[in-house]
């Protein structure tokens, strides 16, 4: 490692909110052999594995952030976003966009954030929200892990949150994307990603 004056920080510095990022129905409830975005094997049960993160952070009393995306049926608001390998989707007429209640447990009294880009932080108000919140670590779930999972991971380093990942409860396009955004994310800040078992015991430490 070059930074020799690296500071040691906690896993939670401050007050923390979990960030579920695109839990969204269609994980759940469409098995196309081909999708309109590529996941890596295991993709299902990584977002079933979030579920025991919001209730260890509700138990904690950590705000849970839900983060949907959503598309205008007329795809006027998709931009750049179909000129890669991603066809159409996340469109705000379709069931399939909603967030997945049942398996994630939202509840009316969650935050829900929505977005028409990667970022969670691009064209929302997610980061007044964190401001009235006194949020300074961000915990993230969700997927994809190389799409908007990295993207927030990284404006939210840009504006100074301390930023963690857990790696059992992501998941990206394929395992390789998966597996380089997360050492992409450790490069920015030093142990930011961290397993399940360490988030859960961090959030029962902050609680007590």
């Amino acid at each position: 490692m070059a930074n020799a004056n690296l500071r040691a920080r906690d896993l939670i510095e401050g007050r923390a909110a979990l960030i579920v990022i695109d839990i969204q129905a269609s994980t759940f409830i469409d098995d196309s052999a081909v999708r309109a975005i590529d996941n890596m094997p295991g993709y299902r049960d990584r977002m079933l594995e979030a579920r025991k993160a919001i209730d260890a952070a509700r138990e904690a009393g950590i705000p849970v952030i839900f983060i949907q995306e959503v598309h205008r049926p007329d795809l006027v608001d998709f931009g750049r976003e179909l000129d890669g390998a991603e066809d159409v989707h996340c469109l705000e007429d379709n069931p399939r966009t909603d967030i997945a209640v049942e398996q994630m447990g939202f509840r009316s009294d969650d935050y829900l954030i929505r977005k028409r880009r990667y970022s969670a932080f691009f064209g929302t108000d997610l980061e007044i929200l964190l401001k009235g919140l006194r949020v300074q670590t961000l915990i993230l779930v969700g997927g994809l892990t190389d799409v908007c999972v990295h993207y927030t991971f990284v404006d939210a380093h840009q504006h100074d949150y301390f930023v963690r990942v857990i790696e059992d409860c992501v998941a990206g396009s394929d395992i390789d994307a998966h597996e380089a955004s997360l050492r992409a994310m450790e490069y920015l800040q030093s142990g930011a990603v961290r397993s399940l078992q360490e988030v859960v015991a961090a959030m029962r430490d902050a609680a007590a």
